[in-house]
């Protein structure tokens, strides 16, 4: 699903903070967060976007021609994780962007990191969104809740813990919507 405004905003105060240029975008739906990067980033700023369903993102694309900032997205349709590795392949790749976003499918969070941690330079953030699971996270296991549920809590708390021990970052957990980790990428 589509990431609430506040998320949008945040996230686009973030890029241009950073000041931007190459990023990579796993899980787009219709569009509203690869607007929002799209949106922040430099004039001559480039998104690697990749979502398995084109006619998704076809639905909110006029919005983003609208915008004027259709020339900076590159979209690729299909499952993110071969794409990564053939740009993981690319040594020239590696450190050559400045941020990522990842709101796909939640089962590959930890698969996503180990290649992206190398294609995102170091001072760059990777953002994950969905990280509080609906606060499922904090809850006991022992709480009633459904299969579903159950299933995305325990891909989330195993993502959290991966992140928390990962020496090559240091993150900070934001409270916002339904829970955005940054990573920022610091060796």
């Amino acid at each position: 699903m589509a990431i609430p405004p506040d998320e949008g905003q945040f996230l686009g105060l973030l890029l241009k903070l950073m000041n931007a240029k190459n990023t990579i975008e796993i899980g787009v739906y219709t569009g509203y967060s690869l607007l929002s990067t799209a949106l922040a980033l430099r004039s001559d700023g480039k998104i690697i976007a990749m979502d398995m369903n084109r006619e998704n993102y076809e639905m909110g694309r006029p919005i983003i021609e609208k915008a004027g900032v259709a020339h900076k997205i590159d979209f690729r349709e299909g499952p993110a994780l071969p794409v990564l590795d053939e740009m993981h392949k690319n040594e020239k790749m590696h450190g050559s962007f400045d941020f990522a976003f990842v709101d796909a499918d939640k089962c590959n969070y930890v698969k996503y990191h180990m290649r992206l941690i190398d294609l995102v330079k170091v001072g760059g953030m990777i953002a994950y969104d969905n990280t509080l699971w609906q606060g499922s996270v904090a809850l006991t296991p022992q709480v009633p809740m459904s299969e579903g549920m159950r299933y995305g809590r325990e891909l989330t708390l195993e993502l959290n813990k991966a992140l928390a021990a990962d020496p090559r970052i240091e993150i900070a957990h934001i409270p916002i919507a339904d829970g955005v980790t940054l990573c920022r990428r610091i060796s």
